[in-house]
């Protein structure tokens, strides 16, 4: 507003002196002040690279493993100044069964005869564990009259190997006889040719549950 009402005047009415307001403008930065507008700046780089997900303490992470001496206080602060802030990203849950094969299923024998003793019934399916490396897939056995884990394997993938690195482990260690029901839900990796050559090989009678029915893929209670 200097070109409509002169210095002294402004100064006059905002309770300042004109010296003082001199002494201001042509004041340099403090140590304090070049450092803030440094950090503001590599600040702004990393949480540009991040496209907008990093909040205070990925970006404090990020500069500290850089050697930049940061606290989350005052990141938090340049942050603020600079209209900057984290964003959660929406996480995306994996699917573990793909029953959309068109492959034939076998029907439901663990409903019609509950084990009375071990390895009579293995039952088996694929969950999934958070990892700092992303999802890490675990495929299981357990036998349904013990309700003991009898054989299991993980994996980065859902490929068929990982169902029958955990079958190969669970034959290994309790050595069924055939006639043995191995019941799964009606996942592509349990229809897959391979896994079901296994089953035969050991004379084993494969059982599914019903299409899009969690529950009845359950080790039963006996």
């Amino acid at each position: 507003m200097k070109g409509e009402y002169s210095i002294r005047g402004l100064c006059a009415l905002l309770g300042v002196s004109s010296s003082g307001y001199y002494r201001w403008r042509h004041a340099k930065p403090s140590a304090r002040q070049q450092q803030d507008a440094s950090l503001s700046a590599q600040i702004a780089v990393v949480h540009r690279a991040s496209r907008g997900i990093y909040g205070v303490p990925r970006v404090v992470a990020e500069l500290r493993a850089h050697g930049v001496r940061l606290s989350r206080r005052r990141c938090s602060r340049l942050m603020r100044a600079q209209g900057l802030r984290g964003r959660k990203r929406h996480r995306r849950w994996p699917h573990t069964a793909n029953s959309r094969h068109g492959r034939p299923v076998a029907p439901n024998l663990l409903a019609q005869r509950a084990p009375t003793g071990p390895n009579q019934a293995w039952v088996t399916d694929i969950t999934y564990v958070e990892t700092a490396e992303g999802w890490l897939y675990v495929s299981a056995i357990l036998d349904a009259w013990s309700r003991r884990v009898v054989g299991w394997s993980c994996s980065a993938t859902l490929q068929t190997t990982l169902v029958l690195a955990a079958l190969e482990q669970a034959i290994s260690r309790r050595q069924p006889e055939p006639g043995l029901i191995h019941h799964s839900d009606r996942g592509c990796q349990y229809v897959d040719t391979t896994y079901r050559v296994l089953l035969q090989e050991h004379g084993f009678s494969p059982s599914m549950s019903g299409a899009g029915n969690c529950y009845d893929n359950g080790a039963p209670r006996v």
